[in-house]
């Protein structure tokens, strides 16, 4: 069985700054050697382009390897998802989970090791060609790597997973050409839109691996939003070839002080949708919640948004998808943000766009941390 778990939520500074993580490990926190995973806002365009994320990448890559004792090619195989763009009052950040160290339960975190708490696991799947993205196979290496997260993470139920974060290849200019050379055809010649093919053809993977849904059909994948996950948060970039897979959920008798939970935004507005993933992980709430009611216990907020096809949230217009200067998904994270931020009361959430079967149309999938431990 594995052990608790420790969650810390780091601020960065500037691009490429890792201080904060150097700090939880100088500290005692964390052990460098004990980092499992990192997920992380960076303040690029959140485009193809945004080469923000393989700066903080490689920035937090190198403190694990300085403070540690793991190889770079070891500390390469961890999934540090980077999401970019922070629009409107979104916080560049980064949350780092760590296994720690001595026996699970009250002895080494001071909580009661038979209540479910927080556990995670991870894997990279098979390497996804270029031709894969869009379709089926990316589907099934999707729901296989899913599947090992799931049993790495010692969850034996898959309704008590409630959050997936995944990071996979998009195509470029480069990987076309790679396919076209194979004669290999692709989703789509558009490298913009291949992040949302990426994202959605993703979603459906873990929707798969989970047993959410059944394997879809190949004309249904970026067209059927009534199949999704509701616990899948999918990012796409330039950084890698293949899905880095991080699963989170609950198993009693790990130990720890935290626990997850999570609920679905039904739109853009939905603030009782974040407050149920908060409640869902264990905080008890009053029934008209405010920030202060958190009491510093929510460790973070993680959520996928997309702009309501319909371009109408609550019987209301919006000019989003047709707005030639911002393109709809910085609009969108930041109207998702600063939602997020006003029930957190702190803007450092992580707010990703692209949510095709990631929830329903116009809405998204949110999770929720909390510390539970006594006080």
């Amino acid at each position: 069985m594995p052990g608790p778990i420790e969650v810390r939520k780091i601020p960065l500074q500037h691009v490429s700054d890792a201080s904060g993580l150097e700090q939880l490990i100088t500290g005692g926190a964390i052990e460098a050697d004990r980092v499992i995973a990192v997920i992380g806002k960076t303040e690029g365009n959140g485009g193809v382009n945004d080469y923000t994320r393989i700066l903080a990448d490689r920035a937090f890559r190198e403190v694990l390897v300085a403070r540690g004792t793991r190889t770079a090619k070891q500390v390469g195989q961890i999934p540090i998802v980077w999401s970019g763009g922070t629009d409107g009052v979104l916080c560049p950040h980064a949350t780092v989970f760590a296994t720690v160290a001595g026996a699970a339960g009250d002895a080494a975190t001071g909580t009661h090791c038979d209540q479910p708490r927080l556990s995670v696991g991870v894997s990279m799947s098979e390497r996804l060609l270029p031709e894969d993205i869009g379709r089926i196979p990316m589907v099934e290496k999707v729901a296989a790597g899913v599947r090992v997260a799931i049993r790495q993470a010692g969850i034996t139920d898959p309704r008590d997973v409630h959050y997936v974060q995944t990071k996979t290849p998009l195509l470029t200019t480069h990987t076309i050409a790679d396919a076209r050379r194979r004669g290999q055809s692709v989703f789509t010649e558009q490298t913009g839109e291949s992040m949302d093919v990426s994202n959605g053809t993703t979603a459906l993977g873990v929707a798969v691996g989970l047993g959410e849904i059944q394997m879809p059909a190949a004309d249904a994948i970026m067209r059927d939003r009534g199949l999704f996950s509701e616990v899948a948060s999918c990012s796409s970039g330039v950084e890698l070839d293949r899905a880095q897979i991080v699963v989170l959920g609950n198993v009693a008798g790990i130990g720890g002080r935290y626990r997850i939970g999570h609920c679905v935004m039904r739109d853009a507005l939905d603030q009782d949708g974040i407050w149920l993933a908060i409640a869902s992980a264990g905080l008890p709430l009053p029934d008209r919640p405010r920030p202060a009611d958190l009491d510093n216990r929510l460790v973070n907020l993680f959520m996928k948004c997309e702009a309501d096809p319909t371009g109408v949230v609550r019987g209301r217009r919006n000019a989003m998808l047709d707005d030639s200067d911002v393109h709809w998904h910085r609009q969108i994270k930041a109207c998702v943000g600063g939602v997020a931020a006003a029930v957190s009361g702190d803007p450092a959430v992580f707010v990703s766009v692209s949510a095709v079967h990631q929830g329903p149309a116009g809405g998204g999938p949110v999770a929720a941390i909390v510390d539970l431990s006594e006080r």
